[in-house]
């Protein structure tokens, strides 16, 4: 039977980049996505194309009656849930001067990108404890955002620094069961959600050298980190946070 996994936020950019990843590397994917069904039925297709099984699961993590559903449909398609990815997030609408930020978009941003993983985690939690089978695992995916401040968009730099508490949390409380937790934080990735910001972004990495590795991140780099998580290559490094940023952590003179 194929180890399954549970990836939010899966129908495009890292999300679908992990799904893909996981497929190959034999896992039955539950592929989550809040709007764009026809990219999440791309990714379905792209996972089934890899022998294993692909579940579509509309839900929006932010809201808790569409998380409970999420979870009843996974394990109603497969019985079981091996890896969490908590991968959903959204960005500002607009990246605002934190003395001028709003409450509306405060509220948007903890409400998906942390209270959503915060208490899907909850929910999976409670279920992994209960089922028999190998050690399950969570990951989520955060940013460098966690402790890197952008002052123009504090209210998603504050939920992401709230995923690294999390993750610890989890990790800590999870132990005893068997159960790892990680954090993979990522750095500028080529997504649509840099898309807006990718000449900015060129020049600062191109021309400024502001990573060491001069190049931008891909979804696949941190889809790797995720199947090594998967298939136990961390199993004695729970709570640990995996930087997958060309080096940006890094402190330079």
């Amino acid at each position: 039977m194929s180890p399954v996994a549970l990836v939010t936020g899966a129908s495009r950019g890292i999300g679908r980049g992990i799904a893909v990843a996981l497929a190959a590397a034999g896992h039955d994917v539950v592929v989550n996505y809040a709007r764009n069904a026809g990219a999440a039925e791309e990714v379905r297709a792209e996972v089934e194309k890899r022998g294993v099984r692909a579940h579509l699961a509309r839900a929006d993590i932010g809201d808790a009656a569409a998380r409970a559903a999420l979870v009843d449909s996974a394990y109603a398609a497969f019985g079981r849930i091996d890896l969490l990815v908590n991968n959903a997030g959204v960005a500002p609408a607009v990246r605002a001067d934190l003395l001028e930020a709003t409450e509306e978009s405060f509220d948007r941003l903890i409400g998906v990108n942390l209270k959503g993983p915060y208490f899907l985690t909850q929910l999976v939690a409670n279920r992994m404890i209960a089922q028999d089978g190998p050690p399950a695992r969570i990951v989520t995916i955060s940013s460098m955002s966690a402790d890197t401040a952008s002052v123009n968009r504090g209210d998603y730099c504050v939920a992401k620094a709230g995923l690294a508490m999390m993750t610890r949390l989890y990790a800590v409380r999870l132990a005893e069961h068997g159960i790892g937790v990680y954090e993979i934080r990522p750095g500028i990735i080529a997504t649509d959600m840099t898309g807006p910001v990718r000449t900015r972004y060129d020049k600062l990495i191109l021309e400024d050298g502001i990573l060491p590795q001069r190049r931008w991140g891909e979804p696949a780099d941190v889809a790797r980190a995720v199947v090594a998580i998967a298939q136990g290559a961390l199993s004695y490094s729970t709570g640990q946070v995996i930087d997958v940023d060309g080096g940006f952590h890094l402190r330079r003179l």
